[in-house]
């Protein structure tokens, strides 16, 4: 699996610290709905490996987000990323966001957790939050060749050369991957080239590596809304249904800073539709941040 990504700035920078300004409400409209999906269960660990050994109970995210009236879930592909999201282990209801050091955040603007670890340094925030996820799936998935994300410098960091054993050693703007360490391809190796990732990427070095994606109401699950700089922030689209005049609406999952759990965004300015959000073309608010239709941004792979 490749992963590791390619550094433009090399200094680990604080991805999302913007409050969303308040625009007015947005309309629904979208595209032609499609057939209903069925969830995968039980949760299987194999294909959501921080799961092995231990059992998540409270359900996955498309069993906890039934679409509101009138509206069916988009057919996704099986084994595509969009599926494997859907799927995504939640905490229990009720469960809060945890930052990184165990207390609580403060804002309540969380739908729901997603039942994965963040680790105990202040490192996966938003966009890395969008990265671990898509890298997860990529390494559960056994596509090795494609875990690899660019530092904000612009050097390539792949999980195929982390776990050879290679580290990047930074001189300056200069990065140049070392033999430092015995191979390694271990879970716990993985997990400690994510947090590498984090260090040195952010939403700059991710928007770059994106496609653009037009119209915003041509969303699937695994697009990414983003917002690139110092700070920026980025939320990923974990589901999306339509009704029968192609009106879509979302479900949105984030992290923030200080790092804390994935969780599933309440949309607090439409309460009527709970954790969906309206994606049209104009400004999309989303709790903590202002995002517009032209930021969005799809993988090259599904």
């Amino acid at each position: 699996m490749r992963w590791l990504v390619a550094i433009v700035v090399l200094v680990a920078m604080p991805a999302c610290d913007r409050a969303a300004s308040t625009p007015p409400a947005l309309l629904l409209t979208a595209p032609v709905s499609a057939p209903p999906y069925t969830a995968p269960t039980p949760i299987d660990p194999a294909a959501y490996p921080w799961l092995v050994g231990r059992a998540s109970v409270h359900g996955a995210l498309v069993d906890r987000f039934p679409c509101p009236p009138g509206h069916v879930r988009i057919a996704v592909s099986p084994g595509s990323f969009a599926h494997w999201l859907r799927g995504l282990p939640l905490k229990a209801p009720g469960a809060p966001v945890l930052l990184h050091d165990g207390r609580r955040k403060s804002a309540d603007v969380a739908a729901a957790v997603v039942d994965i670890d963040t680790g105990t340094r202040d490192l996966q925030q938003c966009a890395d939050a969008v990265m671990r996820l898509r890298a997860e799936y990529l390494y559960a998935a056994g596509r090795n060749a494609e875990l690899a994300f660019a530092f904000t410098s612009g050097h390539a960091c792949r999980w195929d050369d982390y776990r050879a054993g290679l580290r990047p050693r930074i001189d300056g703007s200069r990065v140049s991957f070392v033999r430092a360490a015995t191979a390694d391809a271990s879970r716990a190796s993985f997990r400690r080239g994510m947090d590498l990732v984090f260090a040195y990427a952010g939403p700059r070095s991710l928007e770059r590596e994106l496609l653009r994606r037009e119209p915003i109401e041509a969303a699937e699950p695994g697009d990414v809304l983003i917002e690139g700089g110092s700070p920026g922030h980025a939320v990923l689209v974990v589901d999306v249904c339509r009704d029968a005049s192609g009106r879509t609406l979302a479900l949105l999952a984030q992290s923030y800073m200080p790092a804390q759990d994935v969780h599933v965004l309440r949309n607090v300015r439409a309460p009527e539709l709970g954790a969906w959000f309206r994606l049209e073309p104009g400004p999309c608010p989303t709790p903590e941040w202002l995002f517009h239709a032209r930021d969005l941004r799809r993988w090259s792979a599904p």
